[in-house]
């Protein structure tokens, strides 16, 4: 089967990848010039794990990671988690996002990716789908899917109307810094004042990352690591946090990556005879329940095994639609919880029963 897959990011690479186990002769097409990482670390739960170890990868990305035991701290770094979970509920591993990128890159064959290539539209046939590419050049494939992101082209021109929309007046700032004597630990996630929460963790030898974000931010004045300073300064008392304090008041003001979160509405459908949505393309998340990225990989291994189980393509992909819509519908009423959650010991009971949910209902595609 021909498979044109939009977009070369985590979720994309990864679709190509797996699909390519079936058989499928892939050709993603990436706008950007190169292969990137957007963002800087990635929080991957063991169902996202699972995936890449069937995709020869496992080992190798958790040495590249960093396996984090999260604790949830108030604003005085009083610590707190939910009774009765196992802690796997906390735990995840941390990876920075351009080693793994690069590595997806390499697993689904860089000679399959096309750089430089912007897709405009698409039409569906019967027998095909052809997308429309900015050169004016047509490419025809049996199979399209759309992993381009919150912003997805493809998304845009299968449901018109469905742009992503702002997530209240959040936003967050981060960076990877080179690591110091902060705590090897981190504090992942300090909830503090004024709807902020913020924290750091290390993601890999030598470096960590630090992050603040905050619902209901309001007016943005100042440069980004002045406004980053002043929401840290929500998750720090008593001398609590000073550190994260001196790593954003010593990182550049170039390498703070700032963004207004958007999430994707909820779909009707993500799919039609002969072309598919996945990833943040299908439901872009806000970062707060740090799951979007094992979600989506999640998607690509789903999107496999219905492929696999033949009976038609566009019988497979409804089935697809089906099982990820109904499974983010849980999503988002978790992530609504985690965000409306009161307080540091609140949010962990919250979050550790979004990451039980999960983990012990995650799709079995191996």
């Amino acid at each position: 089967m021909r498979t044109v897959i939009v977009g070369a990011g985590l979720v994309g690479l990864t679709t190509a990848a797996s699909l390519r186990l079936i058989g499928h002769e892939v050709t993603v097409l990436e706008q950007a010039p190169r292969v990137r990482a957007a963002g800087a670390g990635i929080g991957l739960w063991d169902n996202a794990l699972r995936e890449f170890d069937l995709l020869g990868i496992g080992e190798r990305v958790r040495r590249m990671g960093t396996p984090v035991d999260a604790w949830f701290y108030d604003a005085a770094g009083r610590p707190a988690r939910a009774p009765g979970y196992d802690p796997d509920a906390y735990r995840f591993l941390m990876v920075p996002r351009p080693e793994l990128t690069n590595l997806l890159a390499d697993t689904a064959g860089r000679d399959r990716i096309r750089l430089g290539t912007r897709v405009i539209g698409f039409a569906e046939h019967d027998t095909q789908v052809v997308a429309h590419l900015a050169d004016g050049t047509r490419l025809r494939a049996d199979l399209l899917i759309g992993a381009d992101g919150v912003h997805s082209g493809v998304r845009a021109a299968l449901l018109p109307g469905s742009a992503a929309v702002p997530h209240g007046g959040h936003h967050a700032w981060r960076a990877v810094v080179p690591a110091g004597d902060e705590r090897p630990a981190g504090t992942m996630i300090t909830i503090g004042s004024a709807r902020t929460r913020g924290g750091y963790t290390r993601v890999a030898e030598g470096r960590t990352m630090w992050w603040v974000a905050q619902f209901d931010a309001g007016e943005l004045v100042g440069g980004k690591r002045d406004r980053a300073l002043r929401r840290a300064r929500n998750v720090a008392g008593s001398g609590w946090h000073a550190e994260l304090l001196a790593m954003i008041a010593a990182t550049p003001e170039e390498s703070i990556l700032e963004n207004r979160i958007m999430r994707v509405p909820g779909l009707p459908h993500w799919t039609t005879g002969r072309v598919a949505l996945i990833g943040d393309a299908a439901h872009g998340l806000s970062p707060h329940i740090a799951a979007g990225g094992t979600l989506g990989i999640e998607d690509a291994g789903v999107l496999r095994a219905e492929l696999a189980r033949g009976a038609g393509l566009a019988e497979a992909l409804a089935r697809y639609d089906s099982a990820r819509r109904a499974r983010f519908d849980q999503v988002r009423a978790h992530a609504a919880a985690v965000e409306q959650a009161n307080g540091a010991v609140e949010s962990a009971e919250r979050y550790a029963a979004f990451s039980h949910w999960m983990r012990s209902t995650a799709p079995t595609t191996y």
